[in-house]
């Protein structure tokens, strides 16, 4: 993906299918069998999109971590990858606040975490623009394995609700 010196790209990854096991701690919850394949869908859509981050931002649960383990076993690439509890348990705020004091001079970012702050995060920064497809997509409900694509011009520092569109949105299944 060619961007301009100024455009950057948001790329927000809801983490893939985890199991349901009753007394097991959330943050503790892993993948099931669909959700990995889900999760290297993911990988190989972004590999296929020519959408290589230079920046992921991961949440600490286990669900997160093993989604983006398997999206990398499906082709998606990350030059750095810092994992931070903010997007376990902070919301769609902390999420935003992650991402501006984070990404520095990266071009391209992705996010791994949880709904609803994924989803809403998504929604929040749209300005309403781009892709009609992409807006179905988030509205339906942004399921497990989902990926939306913003583009933003400016600093990360500057990025705020409303300042971004939304031009992609994908349920990945494998």
């Amino acid at each position: 993906m060619t961007l301009a010196s100024d455009d950057k790209v948001l790329i927000l990854l809801r983490h893939a299918k985890a199991e349901q096991v009753p007394g097991k701690p959330d943050h503790d919850r892993e993948l099931t069998a669909r959700g990995r394949r889900d999760a290297h869908a993911a990988g190989a859509w972004l590999r296929e999109h020519e959408l290589g981050a230079e920046l992921v931002l991961c949440s600490t649960a286990a669900r997160t971590r093993q989604t983006w383990a398997a999206a990398e076993a499906g082709g998606a690439c990350g030059e750095t990858v810092e994992y931070d509890r903010a997007l376990y348990s902070g919301g769609e705020p902390a999420a935003l606040q992650l991402v501006r004091e984070s990404a520095g001079p990266a071009q391209v970012v992705l996010v791994v975490g949880h709904n609803p702050t994924i989803a809403m995060l998504a929604s929040e920064l749209s300005d309403g623009d781009g892709s009609t497809q992409a807006h179905e997509c988030l509205a339906a409900g942004f399921p497990t394995s989902s990926v939306a694509v913003l583009r933003y011009s400016g600093s990360w520092g500057d990025l705020g609700y409303g300042t971004a569109v939304l031009e992609r949105c994908h349920v990945c299944r494998g």
